[in-house]
């Protein structure tokens, strides 16, 4: 018997489906298909075009989460590894632990991170080699850890200090803060003692 061998059109589904439905033109070449043909299945309406060499399976709903899984793969370096890691006020949107309504997403980056196509209007884009303890993997996506967050946030400034508590205060309540990291963040900095007199 031979061995059954994946069309591909199940191979490239394999691939989608852990990414909320999107895939790379690199992907699909690996599932199979000829680069010449990719137009054809966006005319067929098989596929969709969202960005620049990246595609969603048509078939598969448009989400707010699936956003974060296209410019996660906007981020792919040559090795076709996503290099992106949402952060900063974003991070608090997915956590839905605060009243940060960010209009742009913020994306933290290798240092050494480089696009010959320009960035994304919708993205915000902060350099820094993190650590892999800093990354938490979702499906399709990487984001910074609460901890990680909440620190860049402290660092960059921009961040009312209303929000900041808030974001704070909600994490620690799901466990997601702990004590220990709590005590460094404020041997760190002095000004967040004050959120944490009053014990909840």
């Amino acid at each position: 018997y031979r061995a059954m061998v994946p069309t591909p059109e199940k191979m490239l589904y394999q691939i989608a489906e852990n990414q909320l439905g999107y895939f790379t033109a690199k992907q699909a070449k690996s599932a199979g298909y000829l680069s010449k043909n990719h137009t054809y299945h966006v005319k067929q309406s098989h596929w969709i075009r969202e960005y620049r060499s990246i595609y969603r399976l048509a078939n598969f709903p448009h989400t707010h989460e699936g956003e974060m899984v296209l410019w996660s793969l906007w981020s792919r370096n040559r090795e076709d590894i996503s290099e992106g890691v949402y952060s900063h006020e974003t991070v608090l949107g997915l956590y839905d632990v605060s009243d940060a309504m960010p209009a742009k997403l913020h994306m933290t980056v290798p240092k050494n991170f480089r696009k010959s196509t320009g960035i994304p209007q919708v993205l915000i884009l902060h350099r820094a080699d993190l650590p892999p303890e800093d990354i938490i993997k979702k499906n399709g996506y990487s984001m910074t850890t609460p901890y990680r967050t909440i620190k860049d946030l402290i660092t960059q400034k921009s961040t009312d200090e209303i929000i900041l508590n808030q974001a704070i205060q909600e994490f620690r309540k799901r466990g997601l803060l702990t004590e220990k990291q709590l005590l460094r963040l404020v041997e760190e900095h002095p000004f967040l003692a004050k959120h944490f007199e009053r014990r909840a």
